[in-house]
């Protein structure tokens, strides 16, 4: 992690790539903008492919998965080829999903080049595609064999991509880490302007506190639940709106205050729940997109967080605490979706 890791580990990164068949995997404009500094290591592969797919969510459909697994083959892939991930979650996510499958398991490194990537994202093997209507519903558990994270490379990202990582920087440290939470705060400002120095550390803060969850809890049996904090609602929001006018983390952003509604009925305190609200504001979030309540009810229940019981939500009981809850009545739902959608920060 760092500005110039990509440099620092281009030796480790050489080893690994050693004599393989390499396919690199992008999207045009990331390619564009980082590609140089892994074009370096082409010399180290027998062969070296570049595959590009589409920007964002709309590369993680099983039908680029199937192309990319057919491209593979063509080109000759095998068990112990490389697969590098070059650009942002989603194609993180697919890269994983791709690698995970193709010969039962070939080995991949993430490359993150997105804050919310960086922090999230590329760390913890969680890789998936979507299907209609719900996100990431086809995926497994596959780690990548390195996570090198540039911080160099935020410096092109634009603001609200920059503020939409900085929703998962927040989701994790709300409740995991009280010491970022309060770092994220004082620092925002630098945070905001991409300032590599203030950015760094926030980053290798909120890996360790990831890192340290999944490391105990590697399939998400327990705690690691916990990162699911304004997803359940999130997803459904990026699913209705068909994953346009909304990018993940302002989703997610929008999912942690529905979570903080339901928070307060149960053992968060005002002025903790206030305490994160201000922060969220602080992201200028666009405003929610009208949306129909019994569209997001459907799409929260194909959630792949859900269970045969119904619904299970990840609530803050207080700043550094977090409880994951299967009580969240079906009237009660309804009363405060609806209240959440004529006012998401009330």
């Amino acid at each position: 992690m760092g500005a110039g890791a990509l440099s620092e580990a281009a030796g480790r990164l050489g080893r690994w790539l050693d004599g393989r068949t390499v396919f690199a995997l992008s999207d045009r404009r990331v390619r564009g903008l980082h590609g140089g500094l892994v074009d370096g290591l082409a010399g180290r592969a027998a062969r070296w492919r570049w595959l590009t797919v589409a920007r964002g969510e709309a590369a993680k459909e099983l039908a680029t998965a199937e192309d990319l697994w057919q491209r593979l083959l063509a080109a000759g892939g095998k068990r112990d080829s490389r697969i590098l991930a070059l650009g942002g979650g989603s194609i993180g996510d697919l890269a994983g999903f791709v690698s995970g499958c193709f010969l039962r398991g070939v080995e991949y490194v993430q490359l993150p080049t997105t804050l919310l990537a960086q922090v999230d994202a590329a760390v913890g093997g969680k890789t998936a595609v979507n299907l209609p209507g719900a996100k990431n519903s086809v995926g497994l558990f596959h780690h990548p064999a390195m996570v090198v994270a540039d911080t160099a490379c935020l410096a092109t990202l634009p603001s609200r991509e920059l503020r939409s990582g900085l929703a998962e920087v927040i989701k994790m440290a709300a409740l995991l880490d009280t010491r970022l939470l309060g770092q994220v705060e004082r620092q925002w400002d630098r945070l905001v302007a991409a300032d590599p120095e203030a950015l760094a550390p926030v980053v290798a803060a909120a890996v360790r506190a990831k890192a340290t969850v999944v490391v105990a809890d590697p399939s998400e049996a327990g705690e690691r639940q916990l990162l699911n904090f304004g997803h359940t609602l999130g997803h459904a929001i990026e699913a209705v709106l068909d994953y346009q006018r909304l990018r993940h983390g302002e989703a997610v952003a929008y999912g942690m205050l529905f979570a903080l509604r339901l928070a307060q009925g149960r053992h968060l305190g005002a002025m903790e729940a206030d305490r994160l609200r201000a922060l969220i504001g602080r992201l200028e979030l666009p405003p929610l997109p009208p949306m129909n309540r019994a569209e997001l009810l459907k799409a929260m229940a194909r959630d792949k967080k859900a269970r045969e019981s119904g619904l299970v939500w990840v609530l803050p009981e207080g700043l550094g605490r977090g409880t994951v809850v299967d009580n969240v009545g079906a009237a009660e739902l309804r009363r405060e979706l609806s209240a959440f959608l004529a006012d998401p920060w009330s």
